[in-house]
């Protein structure tokens, strides 16, 4: 403002020596022109402190405006960085909840890892000596056979059965014919399976090892064929049981040799998975005999229920038609009833010629 006001001050002194300039010749008019540049001097002055006082208040009006505008902005913008904020944290919040109840969900997984890691290596300090993997075996085997047949089914099956060679089997299955009566053995052939995958020996001793392991197997299915296949006694075949899958996919993946050789001597190589879809089969067997068994007595027994059936439907027949010859009777019965009913009231109201009427009704519905 104080720019504008000097401006106007230059061009007020411009303008005065302009009129000192143009009217200097004319000495006779210098008093007027004093007095015409005072009283423009006062207007000019007059103005300018009204332009200064009008401009100071739209100037003041205008700030007043705009800092209320820009007070009323920074409230809103205020009040949505709150809002964001707030739901910022409230996100940052959820997504810490919910890490902490991740990281607790880690934590007992990793405990129960821990768990799971003292148990193997519980299981390998029990799985080293041959008498444990041979309970072990045995105590898979019982397991399993109680899960498809029951728990001490005998009839199925038998736990440590003797056998007249005087042998004492795992278990034995008494499957339907032509099956017959199979013996089931569990072998663990562990030593030299763990040294023929372990892939920190050289590739020469991991091949001595194999060696060592498919005579271990042979030997394993040389004895269940010895003593578990009795001509007369039990099946022509045998059930070797392993109750490690990775024994048994190992042989199944590398050594066809192994499986040649079982199958010559008639003995079925299987683990805890196969032997289960192997007894689940018997006994699907088992049951479906069992339901051909009983088929002719049931079928004779609904001979004899259509028997009884159609003598219940003579009898019923028979019935029906008494009752209807009953309905009629009653009905007449009624009708009779009626009119003698009507005789007496008649009777009683001494209404003689009615009476006459009535029973010549009578006489002609007799006729």
């Amino acid at each position: 403002m104080e720019y504008i006001i000097i401006g106007l001050l230059v061009v007020l002194v411009v303008l005065m020596l302009f009129l000192l300039f143009s009217t200097s010749h004319k000495k006779s008019d210098s008093l007027d022109l004093v007095q015409r540049l005072g009283y423009f001097e006062t207007n000019i002055t007059k103005d300018m402190a009204s332009f200064k006082g009008d401009l100071g208040e739209s100037l003041h009006k205008d700030f007043t405006a705009l800092n209320e505008k820009i007070e009323l902005r920074l409230n809103q913008i205020n009040d949505r960085v709150n809002e964001r904020l707030d739901q910022n944290f409230e996100k940052t919040n959820k997504t810490f909840t919910s890490v902490l109840e991740r990281l607790s969900k880690i934590d007992e997984a990793q405990k129960k890892i821990d768990s799971l890691s003292n148990d193997i290596i519980s299981l390998q300090s029990i799985l080293t000596d041959k008498k444990t993997r041979g309970i072990f075996g045995e105590v898979n085997l019982k397991h399993i056979l109680a899960n498809v047949f029951g728990e001490n089914n005998d009839k199925i099956y038998k736990l440590q059965c003797p056998l007249p060679n005087g042998t004492i089997a795992d278990s034995v299955l008494y499957a339907p014919e032509p099956l017959g009566t199979i013996c089931i053995d569990s072998k663990f052939p562990l030593e030299n399976y763990q040294k023929m995958v372990d892939k920190n020996l050289s590739s020469s001793e991991r091949e001595l090892y194999v060696r060592h392991f498919k005579a271990d197997v042979k030997k394993h299915i040389d004895a269940i064929h010895d003593k578990y296949i009795i001509p007369g006694f039990t099946a022509d075949q045998a059930i070797l049981f392993l109750p490690a899958e990775a024994i048994f996919a190992e042989i199944h993946a590398y050594h066809q040799d192994l499986l040649d050789y079982s199958y010559k001597k008639r003995v079925w190589i299987t683990s805890p998975t196969t032997l289960i879809s192997t007894l689940t089969v018997v006994e699907m067997i088992i049951k479906n005999m069992e339901r051909d068994k009983y088929t002719s007595i049931i079928h004779e027994e609904l001979n004899k229920l259509g028997v009884e059936f159609a003598r219940y439907k003579d009898r019923w027949d028979h019935l029906a038609k008494s009752i209807q010859a009953v309905n009629k009777d009653v009905e007449s019965v009624h009708v009779t009833t009626e009119k003698i009913s009507k005789k007496f009231q008649i009777i009683n109201q001494v209404e003689v010629e009615k009476l006459g009427e009535i029973t010549h009704e009578d006489s002609q519905q007799m006729d």
